[in-house]
């Protein structure tokens, strides 16, 4: 504030110099504006002197208190950046165990579950093994049933029993049926026919499986060998056709058995295979033998059902005619009935509105000549008068 009004104060007195030069006044000499002069620079030297130091003064003043003023401020900051500092870390201290705390957490479940689930896995491992090891002794038991001719018969023959039973009713097939009058040779399934007047006819139905051939010729395949195809194929054909030729002659005898019977091959790979090498055509034309799959016999086995169906309804349409013609018959004897009740429902409507009509107006007429009493008309002579009053 000093050091303002000091300033302003050489301003003033620079500016009325400034004038007093610019405008001297009349009737002084050159002496005395020299003295003036003199005067003026003087006084603005020791003006000049007076604000030097004031503003040294000032200056000095003001710079202790502004380095007063900054090393508080130097130290308060200190002091906020060393609270500060401690807060951060506290907090940071804070924050790195609580995220320790959560990793570690997080780590072991994480850790705990990848043990449990490899746990599990190893577990089922352990179990799959055990399933292939019992799997395998499965399969050498399976190996070891199928190498019997008997135990592969018997396999064939459950699979072509699923397969009947599935869709055809019991009463409509026979098991072990001796289709020749006179032989001791039972075929495995015989299915029924309905024939003429005379009875039925037996369809002879015989499960065969070469596995052992057919095992060899897959085998040969797998090996790329042309020459042990060659005569592996031979083989299942001969035992193929080695069957067809025991159906025919020990289970189709005509006119008890159809003229032809199927040989069943459990296998559908089985199947192409004979198919495949014209072996079913052969066997139909020699033999009348038809091969068929599990698929290809379910099939044959629906369109003998529908055959059935159909000559079931063949034999019920002339029942159902003579029951319509007894119907007819029975249908005009109730009409004649039905004529006769109405006339005698009629005869008893009249003789009950006769009943009703004429015999209840008589009865109430009657009724009404006993409750009459003579003189009714007058009501004095049947109620006394009333006796005077006293009054």
């Amino acid at each position: 504030m000093e050091l303002a009004t000091l300033i302003f104060a050489l301003l003033a007195c620079l500016l009325g110099l400034a004038g007093l030069l610019k405008r001297p006044k009349p009737g002084l000499s050159g002496e005395d504006l020299e003295k003036v002069r003199q005067d003026l620079l003087a006084e603005i030297r020791q003006t000049r002197q007076e604000l030097a130091g004031s503003v040294a003064a000032g200056l000095g003043a003001n710079t202790v208190q502004t380095e007063q003023k900054l090393e508080s401020i130097r130290t308060t900051m200190e002091v906020r950046l060393s609270a500060m500092q401690a807060g951060t870390d506290r907090r940071l201290a804070e924050v790195r165990q609580t995220v320790d705390e959560k990793l570690q957490k997080t780590l072991e479940d994480k850790l705990q579950k990848s043990f449990g689930l490899v746990s599990q896995q190893l577990e089922m491992v352990y179990k799959g093994l055990g399933e292939m090891r019992t799997l395998a002794a499965g399969v050498g038991d399976l190996k070891k049933v199928l190498s019997n001719v008997k135990t592969r018969g018997i396999l064939g023959e459950v699979q072509l029993g699923a397969i009947l039973e599935q869709i055809l009713a019991p009463e409509q097939y026979t098991e072990n049926a001796a289709t020749v009058p006179g032989s001791a040779d039972r075929v495995e399934y015989a299915l029924r026919l309905p024939g003429d007047e005379a009875g039925e006819v037996l369809l002879p139905i015989d499960a065969k499986f070469p596995i052992d051939a057919y095992s060899a010729l897959l085998d040969a395949y797998d090996q790329g060998d042309k020459a042990a195809v060659d005569t592996a194929a031979k083989e299942l054909e001969k035992r193929v056709r080695g069957f067809g030729k025991d159906i025919h002659d020990k289970y189709l005898a005509p006119p008890y058995t159809t003229d032809f019977g199927v040989m069943f091959l459990p296998i559908e790979g089985l199947y192409a295979e004979v198919v495949r090498r014209g072996v079913a055509e052969r066997l139909q034309r020699e033999f009348k033998i038809v091969v068929a799959g599990p698929t290809t016999m379910a099939a044959l086995l629906n369109s003998l059902q529908m055959g059935f169906k159909t000559l079931a309804i063949q034999k019920r349409s002339g029942e159902v005619w003579k029951v319509l013609g007894s119907v007819k018959s029975e249908f005009d004897t109730f009409g004649q009935a039905l004529a006769q009740t109405q006339a005698r429902l009629n005869q008893a409507s009249s003789e009950l509105e006769n009943l009703v009509g004429v015999r209840t107006r008589q009865i109430q007429r009657r009724l009404r000549q006993v409750t009459e009493l003579p003189g009714a008309d007058d009501p004095a002579q049947i109620l006394p008068a009333d006796p005077p009053s006293a009054s």
